[in-house]
């Protein structure tokens, strides 16, 4: 008797590309003090099919968050086009190291630069010493965030919102503000939205709201600096498996994280990371600024 060949079922994860990604999370809660490193299903980053073809090539690259998640899956294709790269973080010098070490590992030079977005002497700092160790600014990739889940307006207290605000928002803000001088005619601005910044989210109202901010933003400043051919976009990411989400949520809804995408998953960080590396390379995206490229595994995410 022949055997029978595996079906989908409404339960299974959709698998799309040229390996398949995990389905099913692991029910761990990430302590405070926890980070990347931590995680029992490590984040996949290194997109090993993903084959560069020099679209960045002599170009520099600062990454704000870029020491684990989204942040080091761009600053691993980053450098595997071309890149050098500085790696902006806050606290996590294991994850940061790492995240080095494999851009190294790609060839390119990678600057370490811990700090707090929410320090406007320090962004300017961060892009002083990009410039002047790698010789130059050409992408900047704003990509730090927090969040934290709360079940109702009332558990957000002025505290709470104003360092939801104040980085996710207002770090993109400084950084830009600080990397402008410069940029030149070819250079890219790419923030990191999110699909909640688009549908809304019911226990992420601080977090949701800054993600629409941060879309407005870019259609803003992208119009502002058109003269100047700077192009601005932004990627809005659906679930990705990054340390942002076990941090937060208790471990059983950390197992389930995910499941509520078309595709049944969450993302991995690799499958993220080609949409900046095309929003930051001339050859891939000169005609295109202003935009919000939705990366949600659902279907009609705007």
């Amino acid at each position: 008797m022949a055997s029978r060949k595996h079906t989908a079922t409404n339960d299974d994860p959709v698998q799309t590309g040229t390996r398949p990604q995990p389905g099913h999370m692991p029910a761990q809660h990430l302590a405070p003090d926890e980070q990347e490193a931590d995680l029992e299903l490590k984040p996949r980053f290194m997109a090993p099919d993903y084959q560069g073809s020099q679209k960045l090539l002599g170009r520099v690259a600062l990454i704000s968050g870029g020491d684990s998640g989204i942040g080091r899956a761009v600053a691993v294709l980053f450098a595997r086009e071309g890149a050098d790269v500085a790696v902006a973080y806050l606290s996590s010098d294991e994850d940061a190291d790492e995240t080095c070490r494999h851009v190294e590992e790609e060839g390119t030079r990678c600057l370490l630069l811990k700090g707090d977005v929410r320090d406007r002497a320090w962004c300017e700092q961060a892009v002083e010493r990009t410039v002047q160790t790698l010789g130059g600014l050409d992408v900047l990739v704003n990509n730090a965030g927090f969040h934290k889940h709360a079940d109702s307006i009332e558990a957000i207290d002025d505290e709470r919102l104003r360092e939801t605000w104040e980085i996710n928002l207002g770090g993109y803000f400084r950084l830009t503000r600080a990397a402008l001088p410069h940029l030149k005619r070819g250079s890219s601005i790419i923030n990191t939205g999110s699909v909640t910044g688009l549908r809304g989210s019911a226990h992420l109202l601080d977090y949701a709201s800054t993600k629409g901010a941060i879309h407005a933003f870019t259609k803003s400043l992208a119009s502002n600096l058109l003269e100047r051919g700077i192009r601005v976009n932004a990627v809005a990411p659906g679930p990705v498996w990054t340390p942002l989400n076990p941090s937060d949520l208790p471990a059983q809804e950390v197992s389930e994280f995910g499941r509520d995408a078309d595709m049944k998953r969450p993302a991995q960080p690799e499958e993220l990371s080609p949409a900046y590396v095309f929003l930051a390379a001339p050859a891939c995206s000169s005609y295109i600024t202003g935009i919000v490229l939705p990366v949600t595994g659902s279907v009609g995410s705007i």
